[in-house]
C-alpha cells in the first residue's frame, strides 16, 4: 500500500520528467530514480515495469503537440518505429544475459564530446540543413532507429537525448524537427518495453496510472513551451540534460 505524500511526491517527479523529456529527451533521469528511492520495498523490475506506462504516456502526447507543428512522412516514420521497437526488444534480451557497464565508460567519453561540441558550435541545431540528400536522409534514419533503439533496450539513460543529436548532425534537423523524431522513435521503444511488461504482469497500477496522468501533463507543457520557444531554448535545455547524464553515469562509473 502506497501513502498518500509518497504518491504525491511520485506524481510531481513524473510531472517533471515528462516536461524535461518532450523538451530535450532524459525524462527517465527524473523519474525512474526516484521511484527506486521512494518505493524500496518492491523489487526493481517491478519499479522498472511500472514507471514504462508513464514514460509511454508522456511521451505519446508530447509527441502529439509536436505533430501538429512538424510534418512527419509517414511511410518512413512507420520503418523507422518498427525498427527502433525490434533494437530495443533485442537490447533488452541481451542486456538479461550478458550487462552493460562495461560500455557505460565508453558512453561516458562521447557524452564529453558532444556536450563540448554542442556548446562550442552555437549554430548546432538552429536551422535545418539543405545539402543532404532525401535518400542519404532515409538510410541516416533508419540507423538511428536501428542503433539508439538498440542502446534504448541495452542502457538506456539519455537515449532520448542521443536520438535528439544524431537527428540534427546526420540527417540535418534543427532542433525542434529533431525532438519531434526523437519523440516518434522513443514511443516504439517504450511501446515495446511495455508490452513486455505488461504480459509479466509486474506493473503497479495505482502507481502507474496516477503517474501516468502527471507524466502526460508535463509532456504537454514541455512540448507547447518547446514549440513556442523555437531552437535556441530546446539547445540550452540540451545541454543541461546531457550535463545532467554525464553526472549519472560519473557516477556510475566512479563510485559504485
Amino acid at each position: 500500500m502506497i501513502d498518500t505524500f509518497t504518491l504525491v511526491l511520485l506524481c510531481v517527479f513524473a510531472f517533471s520528467a515528462g516536461f524535461v523529456d518532450a523538451i530535450a529527451g532524459g525524462g527517465g533521469l527524473i523519474q525512474t530514480p526516484a521511484a527506486l528511492v521512494l518505493l524500496p520495498q518492491y523489487p526493481v523490475a517491478t519499479i522498472l515495469g511500472s514507471m514504462k506506462l508513464p514514460a509511454f504516456t508522456g511521451t505519446g502526447l508530447a509527441l502529439w503537440e509536436y505533430l501538429n507543428r512538424v510534418k512527419i512522412i509517414w511511410k518512413e516514420a512507420t520503418i523507422m518505429c518498427v525498427t527502433a521497437f525490434l533494437a530495443a526488444f533485442t537490447g533488452s534480451e541481451l542486456l538479461t544475459t550478458v550487462g552493460n557497464r562495461f560500455m557505460k565508460p565508453i558512453i561516458f567519453g562521447v557524452l564529453i564530446l558532444v556536450a563540448i561540441y554542442t556548446y562550442t558550435k552555437k549554430d548546432f541545431g538552429q536551422q535545418t540543413a539543405t545539402k543532404i540528400s532525401a535518400r542519404r536522409q532515409r538510410v541516416y534514419s533508419l540507423l538511428i532507429s536501428l542503433v539508439i533503439g538498440f542502446y534504448d533496450g541495452f542502457i538506456g539513460p539519455g537515449a532520448g537525448s542521443f536520438m535528439v543529436l544524431a537527428f540534427i548532425s546526420l540527417v540535418g534537423l534543427d532542433f525542434l524537427h529533431a525532438s519531434a523524431n526523437a519523440k516518434m522513435v522513443n514511443l516504439s521503444t517504450n511501446f515495446g518495453s511495455l508490452i513486455l511488461f505488461l504480459l509479466k504482469g509486474t506493473i503497479i497500477w495505482a502507481i502507474a496510472l496516477p503517474m501516468a496522468v502527471c507524466n502526460g501533463l508535463g509532456g504537454i507543457v514541455g512540448a507547447k513551451l518547446a514549440i513556442h520557444k523555437g531552437n535556441r531554448f530546446i539547445r540550452i535545455f540540451f545541454l543541461i540534460i546531457i550535463s545532467v547524464t554525464l553526472i549519472r553515469f560519473g557516477y556510475d562509473i566512479f563510485f559504485r
